[in-house]
């Protein structure tokens, strides 16, 4: 009689430890409610790139550059186009010292806050008049207190039904 009550209490113990199991795996699964400050965090993050592309508009070197940080990376829509925040700064200054930059106007865009809060990440649809629709994503990391950019990437979407198209001309364009 003692070992059926000691199987039953091990077959018990067993149940619940797979219980115990199964809940933190689904509780894992399920999303994260948002941490205290994020929305804050979200609103700060989109003011910073509300900043860049007015700043961009009105060739303002200063206070665009002022938006990256240090260690910053930008990719641009060529695959040649890799620069870190000094080339991209020879780049642009040429171009902003004639008074003319690039305007880009915001369609959509979605902010994710790391856990911590001092990592954001971004994409976001943009309108050029030249280019048409692009994207831009990219890093926001938290550096002397205030959100700074570390890496942007603007891209062109390209419709999926053009997509073997346009890879084959740029094959032919680059000799790849």
């Amino acid at each position: 009689m003692m070992n059926v009550m000691n199987n039953a209490g091990r077959r018990s113990r067993r149940f619940l430890a797979l219980v115990a199991v199964l809940a933190f795996t689904i509780a894992s699964a399920l999303p994260a409610a948002p941490l205290a400050g994020q929305d804050d965090a979200r609103a700060a993050v989109s003011g910073v790139l509300d900043a860049l592309h007015e700043a961009a508009s009105e060739a303002d070197f200063d206070r665009y550059f002022g938006l990256y940080a240090g260690e910053s990376v930008f990719l641009g829509t060529d695959a040649t186009e890799r620069w870190t925040r000094e080339e991209f700064m020879d780049y642009t200054k040429a171009r902003f010292d004639t008074g003319t930059g690039w305007t880009y106007h915001m369609l959509e865009r979605h902010i994710a806050i790391a856990p911590g809060g001092r990592t954001a990440w971004f994409d976001e649809r943009l309108e050029n008049a030249n280019l048409g629709e692009t994207r831009g994503s990219g890093v926001l990391v938290m550096e002397d207190g205030t959100w700074k950019i570390a890496q942007y990437n603007l891209t062109i979407p390209i419709p999926n039904e053009m997509a073997r198209e346009v890879a084959q001309r740029i094959r032919a364009l680059t000799g790849g």
